[in-house]
């Protein structure tokens, strides 16, 4: 599929730079990985939503958890203890 897209002068300049830095090999390279970052972006975000759409109805169903300083401490130590463990990293504390 062939489109033209307008850009601006700066917007340009950018993917020259991108091309003559040898990272990429030429313009379409530098939009196609612009593209795919977006569309990652937009799982993350999307993801995000969820996760707070489940927690709200967590909260509504009376299954929140009072947030203080010891249970600060308590997640903390968790997280150090699995850190230092041969247990997976959970796919919810993942980038």
């Amino acid at each position: 599929m062939t489109m033209h897209v307008n850009l601006s002068p700066e917007m340009e300049g950018f993917i020259k730079s991108m091309v003559s830095s040898g990272f990429y090999g030429n313009a379409t390279e530098v939009i196609r990985d612009a593209i795919r970052r977006m569309q990652a972006e937009e799982s993350r975000v999307a993801a995000w939503r969820l996760a707070i759409q489940e927690g709200d109805a967590q909260l509504e169903r009376g299954e929140g958890v009072a947030f203080t300083a010891d249970t600060l401490n308590d997640i903390t130590q968790s997280a150090i203890n699995d850190m230092h463990s041969s247990k997976p990293i959970s796919r919810d504390v993942q980038p």
